[in-house]
């Protein structure tokens, strides 16, 4: 009888001690049902500064990458912002006031119940579109953060936090992270952090994932789409599958401006649309001289800024257009943010020795190592789908053993027998290359 209940006792410690291990390992909350964040305290004048917020540090990351990237650019300025602004939670001091000055971050009294209501109204139900969007903390199961800190993220972001175990369970960690993320972006975004990204040293990533799915209000017709030239430059053309629409019995939103024509495509449900702004190239009609004008601009020679953004719209009007012809495009991006958005103006976050992030915690001891951000989009006849997410993550500090040893120019070497000082060997090394 006791060595029954000897093996009885075993095995419920066994299955304890597999439960236990299996609950570092939950979904913070159901992937397709993001928890509801606190916007009391929310008005339209504070969310008008929080989107103003996100859309300048939209189009000055839209210019940060530009000076590098000659390709696509795909990115959800919305996503970034939303995964630094939880990371900006718990930040002080100069890493602090160098992540406000780079994403226009009101103060804290508007940020948060503001960002809440954005993230309520993402949210919100409709049968016309698919828009969602959720955050997520993943930590450390035993490190000391702050339940002040993870608190505030969880109420005005609705980024509640998994326990994980990034020091003993390090792949784990990652796939657990990946597949949510991939179930929050209907599989758009697979694989976000990438095998090696994390590491026994990682304590905190945060994430964001957004999904939108969007018929047009005014489909394109699949009969119509072929083959079209598309101009990559003045003396570069290739043929793409190009979509085409008889609009002359349509009013869209639309104006034609000294350097660039503004297309407003709506969406079904009219609460999102599409903003295309293209370079005028060709012939155009001069009403002012009643001619016509032979034009060439590219996208460099188009201010682009948030302010002139808003310029742009506002000299649109409902305009009827004979047609409208649009490439079929379908691309994915991923980005490693660290160098643009230190360059952008805030290096201290991803410094070993100056990032502070107190605020997550007293004992917390952290630094940014990694920022990734990947998207989706596919614009067809029917309309667009996209997808994009967000991941920071932050690790302890590297130990310092002192003064540094960097052998990056010219040295003597010896070779010595170690128990009486004999030297066998002696050389300088003066080019490594020769």
């Amino acid at each position: 009888m006791r060595k029954k209940v000897l093996v009885f006792l075993v095995v419920i410690l066994a299955i304890s001690i597999v439960v236990a291990g299996s609950l570092l390992f939950i979904f913070p909350y159901e992937p397709t049902n993001p928890p509801t964040a606190d916007d009391s305290g929310s008005t339209q004048e504070g969310i008008q500064q929080v989107v103003d917020a996100n859309n300048q540090f939209a189009f000055g990351l839209y210019n940060s990458l530009s000076e590098n990237e000659t390709g696509n650019l795909f990115y959800s300025p919305y996503s970034i912002s939303t995964a630094l602004a939880m990371t900006y939670e718990g930040a002080e001091g100069q890493t602090a006031e160098e992540m406000k000055t780079v994403f226009h971050f009101p103060e804290f009294e508007i940020l948060r119940p503001n960002s809440a209501a954005i993230y309520n109204l993402i949210n919100k139900n409709n049968k016309d579109y698919e828009l969602s969007t959720g955050n997520a903390l993943w930590v450390q199961y035993d490190y000391p953060f702050s339940e002040n800190y993870t608190s505030r993220v969880e109420n005005y972001y609705g980024g509640k936090a998994a326990e994980v175990d990034f020091v003993g369970e390090t792949e784990k960690s990652r796939q657990t992270i990946n597949e949510f993320i991939e179930k929050q972006t209907k599989n758009k975004i697979v694989d976000l952090i990438s095998q090696g990204m994390l590491s026994p040293m990682t304590r905190l990533v945060l994430t964001n994932a957004i999904y939108f799915k969007g018929d047009w209000v005014y489909e394109f017709d699949e009969g119509e789409t072929r083959d079209r030239e598309f101009s990559i430059s003045e003396n570069e053309k290739i043929n793409v599958p190009t979509m085409y629409m008889k609009s002359e019995d349509i009013e869209l939103n639309y104006a034609n401006l000294e350097k660039l024509q503004i297309l407003e495509l709506p969406y079904k449900g009219n609460d999102t649309s599409m903003l295309i702004i293209l370079p005028k190239q060709g012939n155009f009609f001069d009403y002012e001289k009643g001619e016509q004008e032979g034009v060439y601009y590219t996208l460099e020679d188009i201010n682009l800024s948030y302010e002139k953004l808003e310029e742009y719209k506002s000299q649109m009007n409902e305009t009827k257009l004979a047609h409208i012809i649009l490439p079929k495009f379908k691309f994915e991006t991923e980005y490693l943010l660290n160098d643009v958005l230190s360059s952008m103006g805030m290096p201290t976050a991803f410094d070993q020795v100056l990032a502070d992030f107190s605020g997550m915690g007293e004992m917390t001891n952290l630094v940014i190592s990694k920022i990734i951000h990947k998207a989706y989009i596919d614009v067809n006849e029917k309309g667009t789908e996209a997808a994009a997410a967000t991941a920071v993550i932050m690790q302890v500090r590297a130990a310092f053993g002192g003064e540094n040893f960097e052998a990056d120019h010219p040295f003597i070497f010896i070779i010595q027998e170690k128990e009486t000082g004999e030297i066998l060997f002696m050389g300088r090394v003066a080019d490594p290359t020769q």
